[in-house]
């Protein structure tokens, strides 16, 4: 059964997600008002997944995000919110954030999101929104982006489409019939090659170098 703490100032939303997970056969184990709250019932629960609020009073979700790092907890967290704003999803990325999703998802969306990241996998492709990709689009390239695109291999390339389609390592490996091993020695070195210390910001670093074309 996958664990899942929520995080949202407000109660009745709070109790409305715990409701939905519920049905779809997993357990709420823990849920806090705000990041404060969230980080010491986090660290106590050790969750599979935490659905995070962005707009809280005092301290917010990306507050939680960088506290999460700092703490050096790696629990996938899914960030979910009523605005639409690509520069509020680039810097939830940047912070940690392995998903990205809008409340007004249904059942079905919520609990594929939740088992996906559960499974290790990220959510970034379908969350990412036309603002996003224009606040991405609107910086300069790194000096290093074409260097780059000529180092990454076409295994490394098919890889990197799956990491930003969700696929987990997994999933990766059923599609590309790899060992999962193999899997995460592609990854590694995708890592390495893109100077990103995860999978969603591997992503990032591709979508915003056009290396997913």
């Amino acid at each position: 059964m996958i664990r899942v703490v929520v995080v949202d100032d407000q109660a009745l939303v709070r109790q409305g997600f715990a409701g939905l997970l519920a049905i779809a056969g997993m357990e709420v184990v823990g849920e806090a008002a705000d990041g404060a709250a969230a980080i010491e019932v986090i660290a106590r629960t050790r969750p599979d997944v935490v659905l995070l609020d962005m707009r809280m009073p005092r301290f917010d979700g990306l507050w939680t995000l960088r506290r999460l790092r700092s703490d050096d907890i790696d629990t996938p967290v899914l960030v979910l919110t009523t605005f639409d704003e690509g520069d509020l999803v680039l810097d939830a990325v940047r912070a940690g954030a392995r998903g990205y999703l809008l409340k007004d998802i249904t059942l079905e969306q919520l609990t594929a999101a939740v088992e996906t990241l559960a499974a290790g996998g990220t959510l970034v492709a379908p969350a990412i929104t036309d603002r996003m990709l224009r606040a991405m689009q609107s910086q300069p390239l790194p000096d290093d982006a074409a260097e780059v695109a000529r180092e990454l291999t076409e295994r490394e390339r098919e890889v990197l489409r799956l990491i930003a389609s969700g696929y987990s390592n997994r999933q990766i490996g059923d599609a590309l019939f790899l060992s999962e091993g193999t899997v995460k020695n592609h990854v590694s070195a995708l890592l390495t090659k893109l100077g990103a210390r995860d999978r969603t910001n591997a992503v990032l670093r591709a979508l915003h170098d056009g290396l997913l074309g």
